[in-house]
């Protein structure tokens, strides 16, 4: 590739607002001499040891906050989470920008988990079985 990384970094560039979306949809879309001017200039920025967030500000896209509502016809911003299966049915969804404890505290909170809805499930079954 001319810009020298790979397509799934140039899809996460646009998702990030750090340049401009293909022009066409589906496997008709194609970059500019632009998008690759931008992607050499965003790649230059974070060599150089500069941030996603410092790069976005130097290229004129500023991360939405959460009360902003996107425009028409553009895409809404993408924030990373991580989903923890923590017994069936029952998930922790912790956001991207948030530490997690270490794993001995969070095989803890699904030891916790696993024994509530059990105990949960059981007790909720025992008094359906009691009224039938």
């Amino acid at each position: 590739m001319l810009g020298g990384v790979s397509r799934r970094t140039v899809r996460y560039y646009v998702q990030e607002g750090l340049i401009p979306a293909p022009l066409g949809l589906g496997r008709g879309n194609h970059y500019t001499a632009e998008h690759l001017d931008q992607l050499l200039r965003v790649k230059a920025m974070q060599e150089g040891g500069r941030t996603l967030d410092e790069i976005r500000r130097a290229v004129g896209h500023e991360p939405e906050g959460p009360s902003e509502r996107p425009v028409s016809g553009e895409r809404p911003s993408r924030s990373i989470w991580r989903r923890i299966s923590l017994t069936p049915g029952v998930e922790l969804h912790v956001a991207g920008t948030v530490r997690l404890p270490p794993p001995a505290q969070l095989r803890d909170l699904a030891e916790w988990c696993r024994a509530l809805f059990v105990d949960t499930n059981n007790t909720h079954e025992k008094e359906e079985s009691d009224h039938a």
